[in-house]
């Protein structure tokens, strides 16, 4: 079966979706092999912001709809739990944490950071397939629905709990100089001996 023809409109925004989810892929597998962890929550924050640039644009855009009843095979999912051990080794500490996953119903759900940046990356890696074998209209459609579906939510989620660990680093100032002078200065309004 042949691909549908597609405007050049289309094919230019599937070649900059499938540019920002080749970029995405490399950067997570890099910053799970090459960087230390310090580096890797601001690396991580940098590189999900950008994919979920790239999935606002799908969530955006009109509902593009699958050529078949059945999704194509594509051949084997990439293997991504070596990843997923690296980044769950790398985040320490900070891979487990908690979000709302539907606002509606406000249940606190634990997850790991590790699990679902590469839950993302699994989602986003069988759009690029799809797209590397021609088949544009079935990329854009599996990128579309697995982000209003599922990798959209994490995404956010995973954004929000990278934010959060960089806001406790940046924000969480040891205040013991401060402390020990309100200290001193109450006890000189108070007529104590300092």
């Amino acid at each position: 079966m042949t691909a549908p023809q597609i405007d050049s409109e289309t094919s230019d925004f599937a070649q900059e979706i499938a540019d920002s989810v080749e970029s995405f892929l490399i950067a997570l597998r890099a910053i799970s092999r090459e960087v230390t962890s310090g580096q890797a929550i601001s690396l991580l924050l940098l590189e999900i912001s950008q994919v979920l640039l790239a999935g606002a644009r799908l969530g955006a855009q009109r509902d593009f709809t699958p050529t078949a009843d059945y999704q194509p095979d594509v051949g084997p999912e990439a293997d991504l739990d070596e990843m997923r051990l690296r980044l769950a080794v790398l985040l320490g500490n900070v891979d487990t944490y908690s979000f709302v996953f539907d606002p509606y119903v406000p249940d606190v759900v634990e997850s790991q950071l590790s699990d679902d940046l590469t839950s993302i990356a699994s989602d986003l890696e069988n759009g690029l397939r799809h797209f590397r074998l021609g088949d544009v209209t079935e990329a854009l459609w599996w990128w579309q629905f697995s982000y209003v579906a599922s990798w959209g939510n994490l995404a956010g989620a995973v954004l929000n709990a990278l934010l959060s660990v960089v806001s406790h680093d940046r924000l969480d100032v040891d205040n013991d100089a401060e402390i020990e002078q309100i200290v001193a200065a109450e006890a000189v309004l108070d007529g104590d001996p300092v």
